[in-house]
Formats: structure tokens, C-alpha cells, sequence
């Protein structure tokens, strides 16, 4: 592996991180202004992350 894939691949996974924090940030916001829709916060949030790490989707 050469440094550029290293780097290419260390920005890859950086930026799937940011797609879990940017959900988890959303869906922890929506539980603390409706508290009512907790459950269904966190079976999308599981769903999504699933999605996300089944699929290996990743931004950029």
C-alpha cells in the first residue's frame, strides 16, 4: 500500500464517522424536543446505521 492509498483510505473513514455523528446529533435533538417519538428516533437511527455500515456508504 503506497501513502496515498493510506491517505485515501484513513479520508474515507473519517468521513463515514462524520456520517454516524451527524445522525446521531440529529436524532439526539429530536428526542430532546419531542420526548414522545424516542422509539422511533432510535429504530431509524439503528436502521440507518445498519444501512450505512452494510452498504459501506461513505461521503465524497
Amino acid at each position: 500500500m503506497t501513502l496515498a492509498q493510506a491517505a485515501q483510505q484513513e479520508a474515507q473513514a473519517s468521513a463515514s464517522f462524520s456520517i454516524n455523528g451527524i445522525i446521531a446529533l440529529i436524532a439526539g435533538i429530536l428526542v430532546l424536543i419531542f420526548p414522545r417519538i424516542l422509539n422511533y428516533v432510535v429504530a431509524i437511527y439503528l436502521i440507518a446505521i445498519g444501512l450505512i455500515e452494510i452498504f459501506d456508504i461513505r461521503i465524497g
